[in-house]
């Protein structure tokens, strides 16, 4: 089985990247995923399972400790490369 996760961490300052978003992405993009993709007001990952379900369990724990005080995020399955909800 194939997710994606999209995810934002907040507070939110436009002029300088948090603590905590930049510890968001050090997470997605080091951990075993087949793609990152990092913005300033979301962020989506896809890769097995077993990855991003691991990926998110890091992001959740290292997030709050940096300082986030909400962490929105949605999992969807992927089939043939479409998430069920974009059909």
């Amino acid at each position: 089985m194939r997710l994606r996760v999209e995810f934002t961490t907040e507070p939110f300052d436009l002029d300088e990247a948090p603590a905590h978003a930049l510890v968001a992405r050090e997470v997605v993009e080091t951990a075993e995923l087949d793609a990152v993709d990092v913005g300033p007001f979301g962020n989506t990952a896809e890769g097995s399972a077993d990855g991003v379900l691991s990926a998110v369990g890091a992001l959740l724990r290292r997030s709050l400790e940096a300082g986030a005080n909400r962490i929105s995020l949605q999992v969807s399955v992927i089939e043939d490369g479409i998430a069920e909800g974009d059909r």
